[in-house]
């Protein structure tokens, strides 16, 4: 008998799942055009399903958007903390997960550590999500492709272009370069590059610190924040990544008609200008909002309703 879908990385997913789960996100938004927001999708594929939601790290686009997916896909949901749940007094991932399983039918968990997600999983009789970690963001990036695809077209033959930490949305977008299709410049200082271990997971990507080399002609540019939660050494940073910033310069240097992305939550005159993000070639908006819309059609795939 074959075990739950888990959503944990992109790189250990089939490239015709990932298609498969961007094609049902870009129906599903389509057919609900004009709908009020609490209005379930006409097929309803998560009825009689409840998703549980563990938070060990503070969300706004995460929470809410992983609420809404389930509610509009007929399901239910139940919200925690870790703080809130005997994980958070000593019981172990694994008993967690055992517990939960029989209580749930699908976990998402945004996580301080990567391997706990992973232990989770291992244990879990369920589908588990993972909602971000130290290690990867691939929530995001499914809803950053999305976005992209629906503002410019298919993914082969595009080139993004992410400025800024080799971290954990940078690993994910690494990850995905392989599976569908994309050229990935990262552009980024020596000491912040992406781990060996993510290269060795992606397609055509291509590490610098020459910012120019990066950006020029790219269809897209990526941001982040330049000290993600659980940083320590902000100083040092803030101090390394200045030549980083994204502005009306070096967005001039990307293709005419190149987009900017940024996951949220941004630190305006660090990672990015205000007149970049609020400009005419941002689509952060439409990015956010696509969380909701790429995640019911994760959750469609755990469930076995896709691909």
């Amino acid at each position: 008998m074959a075990g739950p879908r888990h959503f944990l990385d992109l790189w250990a997913l089939e490239p015709a799942s990932l298609r498969a789960i961007l094609a049902d996100a870009h129906a599903r938004k389509a057919a609900r055009k004009g709908w009020g927001q609490a209005r379930p999708d006409a097929d309803a594929p998560a009825a009689g399903r409840t998703l549980a939601m563990i938070f060990q790290k503070n969300s706004t686009r995460t929470r809410f958007s992983f609420d809404a997916a389930i509610r509009q896909l007929g399901g239910a949901g139940i919200l925690s903390t870790g703080a809130d749940m005997q994980l958070g007094r000593g019981e172990t991932i694994e008993d967690t997960a055992r517990v939960l399983s029989r209580m749930v039918d699908a976990v998402m968990i945004r996580a301080d550590r990567h391997v706990d997600v992973e232990r989770f999983a291992a244990a879990a009789g369920v589908p588990v999500i993972n909602g971000l970690t130290d290690r990867s963001h691939p929530c995001q990036i499914m809803a950053d492709l999305m976005t992209l695809e629906e503002h410019r077209g298919a993914l082969p033959g595009k080139t993004i272009a992410f400025v800024g930490d080799g971290n954990n949305v940078c690993a994910s977008f690494i990850h995905a370069s392989a599976k569908l299709g994309f050229a990935l410049k990262v552009a980024c200082p020596a000491k912040f590059q992406p781990r060996a271990e993510d290269l060795a997971h992606g397609g055509e990507v291509e590490v610098t610190e020459d910012l120019d080399r990066a950006v020029r002609g790219a269809d897209c540019v990526v941001s982040d924040a330049w000290v993600s939660m659980g940083d320590v050494d902000h100083m040092a940073r803030v101090e390394a990544f200045a030549p980083f910033q994204v502005d009306e310069a070096l967005m001039s240097l990307a293709a005419p008609d190149a987009v900017f992305l940024h996951c949220l939550p941004a630190h305006r005159g660090e990672e990015v200008t205000s007149a970049v993000i609020d400009g005419p070639r941002s689509l952060v908006w439409d990015e956010a909002e696509n969380r909701i819309h790429a995640q019911k059609s994760i959750l469609a795939w755990c469930f076995g309703a896709i691909g």
